[in-house]
């Protein structure tokens, strides 16, 4: 039996078969839909908005991987004992010289700026990752090949910078935005809240050994003092990506226009107005939930707009996008109930992603056709930094309402499923040969075909990666995790009447205290630029984060069904906590007098 990939190869051809055997699509969610540490993701966002470009290799393994030979060998020698053992010999540390205090030191920066592989504990274990503890984290060239982080820094950038063309380019002087690039650190919100201690020295652009610490600032804190002496060590920042383009940001940006909008509207308040204010390690768990939060909702606002432009060919306009809705267990867990309620309502989601995989399968199929369309081509379509127009094009086609255009190119796939049941037929894939031939159960070819592709995918090794990369987005696993997940076994009868257990992963999400940190933080925030908080009540707030990112706390998600009794309690649960946490207040039981308020004050206000 041949592979799948050969037959389809042989039947589509090398170039098509490159386009469409993969699970990402660019021009809807410009991330690779794979597994990523979202913890590692500032450091890179750093060196993109400083420099312009990706980041490429830097002196990490050649200053702390003990001379080894090979890139394997120095990977395997730079952990966090022969990084202490290093810095204790610099210039920056005095009496770290036994065996205790570089010990002691080590503990530190595991602690404060460094990650081992598969999080694991000890001084002895692979170093990964290097954490957003300050500006100078973006000299550390972990992980070491950027590419690991899925693009996710890239479209981060992008969406912030809010440029058009198709790349991210260095922002013009009198350019209007809050996170310019290029320009230096007192322009740019981000890096403006990370850089404390930073001096520029000669010319700033392009510039790669100009950052330098200022010895007489006293103001920065242990974790990130260690960071600054860590990456004075290795003597300047990383160079850019090297090979072709590679160094370029694509300016590609989600066709989830609303949610995008709102995350970097909420990442620059949250920023501007906190990141004095609230101490540095905690801000940066509350920002990292920040980006958990708002990356979530840009991909169930994505899931959505797919699934209904599957229906009907169109991406609806940004007024009218809507996140999914997911029921939260405000328990964490601790109610058995709301806890199951929450794993349905997950479940729930995690089946129509199943089906998201089909659709962008789908638009990779229509994509390939089009592009090398004269008569399309000659429409000039732009799809960045926005694809929606080209969406819409290839839906006009899939629906027929194009008939010129759809007429050629659902020929040409019409034929090739052909060709192609047949030779699954021959090599014993029976099951997408009857799929591909079911013009009675699916009439569009595209359709038949997408599914056909999509299940091939599953029997083998490059099936899809959606379900490690939501992982990733919820933090499961981290103390400031948008969702929790656990394993639990079912019985189930089989055909022969035998009981079977299987074991699943059930997932429901979760606000943990660092979510409802933020989330209360960020909303008690006046709109626009004005400084200061607003009154916000318990029932506003609850209203507008399920309008927001989707999260419904007191009513049921579209389509389930819950009782009310069960939505009054998780609403009182949801109440006691905030109150635990010192973040709501009232004199008395009128839902009118429950006022959410910050344990922090915003920056600017007296």
């Amino acid at each position: 039996m041949k592979h799948p990939r050969e037959i389809i190869n042989h039947v589509l051809g090398h170039r098509m078969t490159n386009e469409v055997w993969t699970g990402n699509y660019h021009k809807v969610l410009p991330i690779t839909l794979q597994k990523f540490e979202l913890s590692a993701i500032l450091p890179a966002v750093f060196y993109m908005f400083r420099f312009g470009d990706r980041r490429g290799v830097g002196k990490f393994l050649d200053t702390f991987g003990g001379g080894g030979e090979s890139s394997k060998e120095r990977k395997n020698a730079a952990t966090v004992k022969q990084i202490a053992d290093v810095l204790s010999g610099s210039k920056g540390f005095l009496d770290f010289d036994d065996d205790a205090t570089k010990a002691i030191l080590g503990d530190l920066l595991l602690c404060f700026c460094l990650e081992n592989i598969k999080h694991a504990l000890g001084r002895e274990e692979q170093v990964q990752r290097v954490a957003p503890t300050h500006y100078m984290s973006s000299w550390v060239d972990l992980p070491d090949k950027v590419a690991h982080l899925r693009h996710v820094p890239e479209m981060i950038v992008a969406m912030l910078a809010d440029q058009q063309g198709e790349h991210v380019e260095m922002s013009e002087e009198d350019e209007l935005t809050w996170f310019p690039v290029g320009k230096g650190y007192e322009k740019n919100a981000l890096l403006l809240a990370f850089n404390k201690g930073i001096r520029q020295h000669g010319e700033l652009v392009k510039n790669r050994t100009s950052d330098r610490f200022d010895e007489e600032n006293s103001s920065v804190g242990l974790d990130q003092l260690l960071m600054i002496r860590l990456a004075q060590q290795l003597q300047h920042a990383p160079d850019k990506q090297r090979g072709g383009e590679g160094h370029k940001i694509s300016n590609q940006h989600p066709v989830a226009k609303r949610a995008a909008k709102e995350f970097s509207e909420d990442i620059r308040r949250f920023v501007r107005s906190y990141s004095i204010s609230i101490p540095r390690r905690t801000f940066v768990e509350l920002l990292e939930s920040c980006v958990s939060v708002g990356l979530m909702t840009i991909f169930t606002s994505t899931v959505r707009l797919l699934f209904d432009w599957a229906e009907d060919g169109r991406i609806k306009e940004v007024k009218d996008q809507e996140p999914s809705y997911l029921f939260v267990d405000c328990s964490n867990g601790v109610d058995p109930r709301l806890r199951t309620l929450a794993e349905e309502s997950m479940d729930d989601f995690m089946r129509r992603v199943e089906r998201f995989g089909i659709i962008l399968m789908a638009l990779r199929i229509l994509d390939y056709g089009a592009q090398y369309d004269r008569s399309i081509k000659s429409l000039g379509i732009q799809t960045k930094p926005d694809a929606s127009e080209w969406l819409n094009l290839l839906g006009d086609i899939l629906q027929g309402r194009k008939p010129e255009e759809a007429q050629l190119l659902l020929y040409d796939i019409e034929r090739k499923t052909g060709e192609l049941a047949e030779q699954l037929e021959t090599e014993d894939y029976t099951e997408e040969a009857g799929i591909l031939r079911n013009e009675s159960g699916e009439p569009n070819p595209v359709w038949r075909l997408a599914e056909t592709l999509a299940l091939l995918q599953e029997k083998t090794s490059s099936r899809s990666k959606l379900v490690p990369m939501i992982d990733s987005i919820l933090l499961v696993g981290h103390p400031n995790c948008l969702a929790s997940k656990r394993t639990t076994t079912r019985s189930t009868a089989s055909a022969s009447g035998r009981s079977t257990r299987r074991r699943r992963d059930a997932r429901s999400v979760v606000f943990s205290d660092s979510v409802l940190d933020y989330l209360v933080h960020l909303h008690v925030l006046r709109s626009g630029n004005k400084p200061g908080v607003r009154s916000l009540s318990f029932g506003e707030f609850i209203r507008t984060i399920r309008g927001q990112y989707g999260f419904s706390v007191d009513s049921a998600p579209p389509g389930m069904t819950i009782s009310n009794d069960f939505l009054q309690a998780n609403r009182a649960i949801l109440e006691r906590r905030l109150r635990d946490l010192g973040l709501l207040v009232g004199v008395n039981d009128a839902e009118a007098m429950k006022r959410l308020k910050p344990r922090f004050k915003p920056h600017g206000e007296d």
